[in-house]
């Protein structure tokens, strides 16, 4: 959290919005927390509910009855909505249908994300040439590469940036940040965020792609379509939109933008005109140049993308046309993904032994996000599961059955998997785990080792979430690339005998 003092670099909040009226907060993880300490700041009158009566929580709770909000924890904590509140803060894990958040819907009472509070409170009130910019990126899949590949283009050009927003870090705590004057916020935004954000300006933002997810969330893929769509509302300069799924291009067409904004395509073919593509393995640009109509500026090679698959290309094209909307030149692009380092378990190779080769994408926890890191390789033996969140395989087995050596399921939704196998790839060798515990991983990485042949991948892209099981993706991540050194060492070991 930043300090209270206020730094004579930039404004202080504007709390017009929230002064003096009675905001509840629902949820006291780290948007939840970071979202009463701003509308403290601004003189609201804060309750916080969370039917978690944790450790953590109970701490968090004493800093904020010390700051002067009233909290409330333990079960039934969020069963009524308190009288008297004139405004809702939702954590972005709560379902339109949560009683709490229906009760507010049906008094009327406004509900607001935390990147809604951020933006009414530090954005809306300031003249348009102070506005810190935000460049919001969201999709089903790849917001968080994106994210970090932009935020390490406009970090190359000398920007001061704020990465925030889905990624982890909530956008109040920039805005909070007293100490330092960002030049830009870079900005991840999942669907439920965007679905109580009603009136963000993004200079740019892009929408990377669109497959069905979170339909144990929304009330429809319509609805979640609609969400994602919101990004493009009311943008200033460049709405990103991926050429090679339609959907995204409607949203762009049927947004209502600023005046002057652009619609800016990238593709993983040659570019058209205002499109970023790829040209003889090279990144170009043939939308932020004054001779766009004849030509394309190169930005970077294939080889600066790492690991540069497919959608990886599609991800790196995207983060440059929101980099170079913002005006950062060719070699920032260039130079950002050089030094870019992603975070884990984006099909991160594991190991590689007896001809085998161990790929960890565990962050793929949805059926398009497998589907595409399964183009990256041939022969796959994969390994999936997990809480496969109301979507369907019934589109991804078909795609890529031709790739699969064989198949190792495990986790909650298993049998869901299993029967798509057997409708679509019925020739394609399955292994059911059975084991409901983490212990399962050790289990699947040994059924992976039999089905598997020398020049083959055993992929871990579960296409399903991981809460079932693991703590996160990236535990579930943790217990496959433990469990395969384990595996690998036990038969070191046995050779040197």
């Amino acid at each position: 959290m930043g300090g209270r003092a206020v730094s004579a670099a930039r404004p202080t909040l504007f709390g017009d919005a929230v002064s003096g009226r009675a905001v509840l907060v629902v949820g006291l993880g780290r948007s939840g927390m970071a979202a009463a300490d701003g509308l403290l700041e601004c003189d609201a009158r804060v309750v916080v509910v969370d039917d978690a009566d944790t450790e953590a929580n109970r701490e968090k709770a004493q800093i904020l009855r010390t700051l002067g909000a009233e909290v409330r924890l333990g079960p039934g904590s969020t069963a009524e909505l308190p009288a008297g509140t004139e405004l809702v803060i939702t954590s972005p894990g709560l379902r339109p249908a949560t009683p709490i958040l229906a009760a507010a819907a049906a008094a009327g009472v406004p509900i607001w994300s935390e990147v809604e509070l951020a933006w009414q409170l530090s954005a809306a009130p300031l003249p348009a040439p102070e506005r810190t910019p935000w460049l919001g990126v969201t999709g089903t899949n790849g917001k968080t590469t994106t994210v970090q590949m932009l935020a390490s283009m406009l970090t190359a050009a000398g920007n001061r940036v704020a990465l925030v927003g889905n990624v982890g870090r909530p956008v109040m705590e920039a805005v909070l940040d007293t100490d330092t004057r960002y030049d830009v916020y870079v900005v991840e935004l999942s669907s439920f965020q965007l679905h109580s954000s009603h009136s963000l300006q993004l200079h740019s933002a892009a929408v990377l792609n669109l497959a069905p997810d979170h339909l144990e969330w929304h009330a429809s893929l319509e609805e979640y379509a609609r969400d994602k769509a919101s990004i493009f509302e009311r943008v200033t300069h460049s709405c990103v939109y991926n050429v090679q799924d339609p959907a995204t291009e409607q949203m762009v067409e049927q947004a209502d933008v600023t005046e002057g904004a652009r619609a800016i395509g990238f593709t993983l073919g040659a570019p058209g005109m205002s499109m970023l593509g790829v040209v003889d393995d090279l990144l170009v640009d043939r939308a932020f140049i004054e001779q766009r109509k004849t030509s394309a500026l190169e930005l970077a090679r294939l080889d600066d993308v790492q690991p540069n698959a497919p959608h990886n290309i599609a991800n790196a094209l995207a983060a440059a046309a929101l980099a170079r909307s913002y005006g950062v030149p060719a070699t920032a692009v260039r130079d950002g993904l050089n030094s870019l380092r992603l975070d884990g378990h984006r099909i991160e190779t594991v190991a590689t032994a007896d001809g085998v080769t161990w790929v960890d994408d565990s962050k793929a926890t949805n059926p398009h996000a497998a589907a595409t890191s399964m183009q990256a390789f041939d022969p796959i033996v994969w390994i999936a599961g997990g809480q496969a969140k109301g979507t369907s395989f019934d589109e991804l087995v078909p795609a890529v059955a031709e790739r699969l050596r064989g198949a190792v399921l495990l986790g909650v939704d298993r049998e869901q998997i299993r029967e798509a196998l057997h409708r679509h790839a019925p020739d394609v060798p399955v292994i059911v785990v059975d084991n409901a515990e983490t212990e399962a991983m050790v289990e699947a990485v040994a059924a992976a080792a039999e089905l598997a042949r020398p020049g083959d991948t055993v992929l871990l892209a579960p296409g399903c979430a991981s809460l079932d099981m693991f703590s996160s993706y990236g535990a579930r991540g943790d217990a496959f690339a433990d469990a395969v050194r384990q595996r690998l060492d036990a038969a070191a070991a046995d050779g040197n005998e």
